[in-house]
């Protein structure tokens, strides 16, 4: 369970003094039993990885408004250690190789929010791991 392996590497943060890296995972742990708590279910690893998606996204959004250099630099250590849990998704030339089947079906779309659609339906039965805004841009580069 990914829950399990987040507060294994928090706790080897710790013995290593890794304070950057202890202290988002902790913030991780809290969040997802948080939610599960909220939603009056188990912490199952669906839950945990749109709350590291979530801190993912919160953190990058700080690190763009973010002048001071040190407060940047544990930011950005802490997303990547956020990224590593996180499966590895596709870019958007991986997403275009995938859509190869469907080139003609997403260019004859009337408009890049059906031809988002015919993508999406199509990766989902590839079980291909995407994230939206990656499928968008492979989208209007079909589409261009």
């Amino acid at each position: 369970m990914l829950l399990d392996d987040i507060k294994r590497q928090m706790m080897a943060a710790m013995k290593a003094h890794d304070t950057v890296t202890k202290e988002i995972l902790r913030v991780a742990v809290g969040e997802i039993t948080m939610a599960a708590e909220r939603a009056g279910q188990p912490q199952g690893d669906e839950l945990a990885l749109g709350i590291l998606r979530k801190l993912v996204k919160s953190n990058g959004e700080t690190l763009a408004l973010t002048v001071d250099p040190v407060q940047q630099d544990v930011l950005r250590k802490e997303i990547v250690v956020i990224e590593a849990l996180l499966p590895k998704t596709l870019d958007a030339d991986g997403i275009v190789a995938l859509l190869e089947p469907v080139r003609d079906a997403v260019r004859a779309a009337a408009n890049d929010g059906q031809a988002t659609g015919v993508a999406m339906k199509h990766l989902k039965t590839t079980g291909a791991n995407v994230q939206g805004k990656d499928v968008g841009d492979a989208v209007r580069r079909l589409r261009a």
